[in-house]
C-alpha cells in the first residue's frame, strides 16, 4: 500500500468516526426531557380559577398537594390558609387550573412518523389478535409525546389497530423511563372493530362509490364463534392454555372493558346486543358517529360513547355539515356519558388538539364545564380510572395543569405548569427548541 493510499484510508476512517460521534451527540441533544422526580415538597396553587373536572368551578381557589395526592381543593376566600404549612406557594392569579387531560383510543407512543412503516407499531398481522398487548410496544422516548404533553394531555389510552380484534389497550402516564414505569392501568380493555355491511371507497377508480361488504356475514360468524369459545374456555378453566382465549377471560368478569369501534346506527345497535348476548360485563362504543340517532337505545342500555374526532366530515351524505360538532351536545342532552378522542389520520401528533375539540363542542351547545369533563373525569370514568384521577378532589392524584388562558381555546391555551402525581413535568419539546433556535437567529 502506498503512503498516499494509507493516508486516504486514514482520512476516511477519521471522517467516518467523527460523523458517528456527531450523529450520536445530536441524538443525545435531541432526546425528550427526562422524567420528573417524585414529589417531595408540599405545593399550594393559590388564587387561580379551578375547573375541578366534576362540573364545578372555584373562581379564587386554593389547590394543595403532597406526596402526589391532592390535600386541599377549596375557595381561598372562605378558608384560613396557614402558609407555613406549605413548602412552595405559587400564585396563579388570573390563570386556569384543570385536571390533566386524558386522551382515549390513541396510538400515541405506538407510532413516530406515519409515513415510515418501520416507526409504526400499532397493528399486528392477522384479523383476530385478542392476545396482542399494545403496552409492550409503547415508546416512552417518542418525540411526539412531549409535544402533546405541552398542550395539557398527561395520560392516554394506548390502543392497537387493525383486523376484527386488534388486541388490548393500556392506560399510561406520559412521563416515564420505560413502558413498565408508564403503565397506569395495563390491559384495561379489548378492541373489536365491528364489521361494516357496506364499504365506502375513498381511493381509485371507484372513489365515492359504496359497495357491499362480501365478507360481512363471514366476519360476524368469526366474531360470534370466538366469543362463544372464549366464554366456554373461561367457564371450563382447561389445563392447556390457549393464549387467545385466555386473553379474553376478563371480558366475562368485568376486569376488561370491550371497546367496540363502530359508527353507523345499525352497527351500534348490533354491537350492543352482541355484547349482551355474549355475556360481556362492560362495553363502550368507540367512534359512534351515528350515536345521536340511537340515544334512547344507548341510554336504556347504559352504554357510554368515546366520540370520534369532532373535526371530521359527516358520516352520511344527508347529515348536517356540522353534525360532528353538535354530537357532544346532543349526547349530553340525551343523558349519555361520553368523552372525546382523536383517532384518524396523523392521530398521534394531532392528539394535542384534544382540548380544542372540547372548545368546538362548547361553541356548538355543550356547557363549558361539561366540555372539561369530556376530556378529564368522564374519560377517566369510561376508562375505569375515575376513582383516582380525572378531577381535582381531595384524595385523588395530583395530575394537574395550569394555563395562563382558557386551555380549551386555541387562541389563549398556554400550559405553564403540569404535574403528574405531584411531579412537575418539563413542558419543553423539540418544536419549542426549534422555535427558539430560529427566533434567536433572526432576532440578532
Amino acid at each position: 500500500m502506498t503512503r498516499q493510499s494509507f493516508l486516504t484510508l486514514l482520512l476516511i476512517f477519521i471522517t467516518f468516526h467523527l460523523s458517528l460521534f456527531t450523529y450520536h451527540f445530536s441524538l443525545v441533544f435531541a432526546q425528550v426531557p427526562s422524567p420528573a422526580l417524585k414529589q417531595t415538597k408540599t405545593i399550594l396553587l393559590l388564587n387561580g380559577t379551578a375547573h375541578l373536572g366534576n362540573g364545578n368551578v372555584i373562581e379564587n381557589s386554593a389547590i394543595a398537594f403532597s406526596n402526589g395526592k391532592i390535600t386541599l381543593a377549596a375557595d381561598a376566600t372562605l378558608i384560613r390558609i396557614d402558609k407555613n404549612a406549605f413548602d412552595t406557594i405559587i400564585n396563579v392569579a388570573g390563570k386556569h387550573i384543570y385536571p390533566g387531560f386524558i386522551a382515549p383510543n390513541s396510538t400515541l407512543g405506538l407510532t413516530e412518523i406515519d409515513a415510515v412503516r418501520a416507526t409504526r407499531d400499532y397493528e399486528e398481522v392477522g384479523d383476530i389478535n385478542p392476545n396482542i398487548r399494545s403496552i409492550i410496544a409503547y415508546n416512552t422516548d417518542s418525540k411526539v409525546t412531549s409535544t402533546v404533553r405541552s398542550n395539557g394531555i398527561l395520560m392516554a389510552q394506548i390502543t392497537p389497530r387493525g383486523g376484527l380484534i386488534s388486541g388490548t389497550s393500556s392506560i399510561v402516564e406520559l412521563d416515564a423511563w420505560n413502558w413498565e414505569d408508564a403503565a397506569y392501568k395495563p390491559d384495561d380493555g379489548m378492541h373489536l372493530n365491528w364489521p361494516r355491511s357496506n364499504n365506502y371507497n375513498w381511493w381509485g377508480e371507484d372513489q365515492g362509490e359504496v359497495k357491499k361488504n362480501e365478507q360481512y356475514n363471514e366476519q360476524l360468524t368469526a366474531i360470534n364463534l370466538l366469543f362463544k369459545e372464549a366464554k366456554g374456555y373461561t367457564a371450563s378453566n382447561p389445563a392447556e392454555r390457549n393464549l387467545r382465549l385466555d386473553a379474553m377471560k376478563g371480558l366475562f368478569d368485568g376486569k376488561l372493558t370491550l371497546y367496540i369501534h363502530v359508527n353507523d346506527a345499525s352497527g351500534i345497535m348490533q354491537a350492543v346486543n352482541f355484547s349482551k348476548d355474549a355475556g360481556v360485563i362492560r362495553m363502550v362504543i368507540a367512534g359512534g358517529a351515528d350515536s345521536w340517532r340511537v340515544t334512547g337505545f344507548l341510554k336504556e342500555n347504559n352504554i357510554p360513547v368515546i366520540v370520534k374526532r369532532l373535526h371530521s366530515l359527516p358520516q352520511n351524505t344527508d347529515d348536517d355539515i356540522d353534525i360532528s360538532y353538535k354530537l357532544p351536545a346532543m349526547l349530553y342532552k340525551a343523558g349519555i356519558k361520553f368523552c372525546l378522542e382523536n383517532s384518524g389520520d396523523m392521530e398521534a401528533m394531532g392528539t394535542r388538539n384534544l382540548p380544542f375539540y372540547a372548545g368546538t363542542a362548547i361553541a356548538y351547545g355543550l356547557p363549558k364545564e361539561e366540555a372539561v369533563k369530556a376530556i378529564t373525569s368522564s374519560t377517566a370514568d369510561i376508562l375505569g380510572i375515575g376513582n383516582t384521577v380525572g378531577a381535582i378532589e381531595v384524595g385523588k392524584e395530583a395530575t394537574i395543569i395550569v394555563s395562563s388562558g382558557d386551555a380549551l381555546d386555541m387562541r389563549t391555551n398556554n400550559i405553564e405548569l403540569a404535574y403528574i402525581r405531584g411531579k412537575q413535568i418539563d413542558l419543553d419539546n423539540h418544536q419549542k427548541a426549534l422555535y427558539r433556535k430560529f427566533r434567536d437567529k433572526y432576532n440578532r
